[in-house]
């Protein structure tokens, strides 16, 4: 079994290029010096995101990524990635990019998270986003 998983929930998306995308990520997390454990995409609907969010986070509003790091080790990763597809294709409009590449620039997105990065501050967001181009630009 594949170390990168891609699973969907109450959507019919079927992703292509796994195979890049799967060495992609795989290379980014090598390279950000973290271990690959098990990383699972879970690519979904709004609404069963927004479950997720409300269960588990105690947010009730809509989002397109929430990441899990369900790793006990420092520098190792083990996580889930809930994508809302819904999310994705409303942000491929707004930014008038295609529907893949706005998937990889959220897949990059709940990744950077697991190694570390956050997005809550302006500074904050600023790294990320120039991680995220550095990395969107490698695939």
């Amino acid at each position: 079994m594949s170390k990168i998983n891609f699973f969907t929930e109450d959507t019919n998306y079927a992703l292509k290029g796994k195979t890049s995308i799967r060495k992609w990520i795989s290379e980014t997390i090598a390279h950000e010096g973290y271990v690959l454990n098990e990383l699972n995409f879970i690519f979904c609907s709004d609404e069963y995101l927004l479950r997720v969010n409300q269960d588990f986070l105690q947010h009730d509003y809509y989002t397109d990524v929430i990441t899990f790091d369900n790793s006990e080790e420092l520098k190792m990763i083990l996580g889930d990635i809930f994508i809302s597809i819904d999310r994705v294709r409303d942000n491929a409009k707004q930014h008038n990019a295609t529907i893949h590449d706005e998937l990889c620039r959220i897949m990059i997105h709940g990744t950077l998270h697991l190694l570390g990065y956050r997005d809550k501050t302006k500074k904050a967001k600023l790294e990320m986003t120039a991680k995220e181009d550095f990395y969107l630009n490698r695939r």
